[in-house]
């Protein structure tokens, strides 16, 4: 009994750093397109990522024994920050003159849908990488464990749902905090990337 509330207590604490950069992503992508899709953004995005981490978790034993694991996730979560970082830019750059109102409501229209195919992307990639760090920790955790795996991966796509809108609202209300967010998914690319080189080294 006590063994499985160390467990329990340990997923708890993974869950809530490693779902917290998942929400960050969602989150920071869903901030940076039009109103009226947000929510859709955040959805499809933690539905994207529950989706993930249910095949990731069935495949999870395999995952562990993967050389470099790490290392590509690392690299994914890089190419996430660029596409943020030229995100960031673009929203808080100067703005565009305005244009007489049916070119603009085109304009518009099309501009929201190029954000969003923009949003969705980012997401897709930022949730590979993020899902197989969350999943190889659970399961690094639970072991053999099934119930304790489920419990993991249940209570880390509620907590991204939770924070994945927070962070959407505070970014959208101070855009500049965003930069912040680069800052943080830079840090863990980086933690990512030198982990999977010495999980390689280790290797030889």
């Amino acid at each position: 009994m006590q063994e499985q509330l160390i467990i329990i207590a340990q997923i708890i604490f993974a869950d809530i750093i490693l779902s917290g950069d998942n929400a960050l992503i969602i989150g920071m992508a869903a901030a940076g397109v039009p109103p009226q899709y947000r929510k859709w953004a955040i959805f499809t995005g933690l539905a994207l990522a529950a989706l993930l981490r249910i095949i990731f978790a069935i495949i999870a034993a395999y995952l562990l024994n993967i050389p470099g694991i790490l290392l590509l996730g690392g690299l994914l979560l890089l190419w996430v920050c660029w596409r943020f970082y030229g995100d960031l830019r673009e929203n808080l750059g100067p703005k565009k003159e305005e244009i007489s109102a049916p070119t603009a409501a085109e304009d518009n229209h099309e501009s929201s849908l190029k954000s969003l195919r923009k949003a969705l992307i980012t997401i897709t990639i930022a949730d590979v990488s993020m899902s197989i760090d969350n999943v190889i920790a659970i399961a690094a955790i639970a072991r053999e464990d099934t119930v304790m795996l489920v419990f993991g991966i249940s209570l880390a796509i509620l907590l991204m749902a939770i924070g994945a809108t927070l962070i959407m609202k505070i970014l959208t209300r101070f855009p500049i905090l965003g930069y912040a967010g680069l800052l943080f998914l830079i840090y863990l690319s980086g933690t990512l990337l030198y982990e999977g080189t010495v999980d390689l080294l280790d290797l030889h």
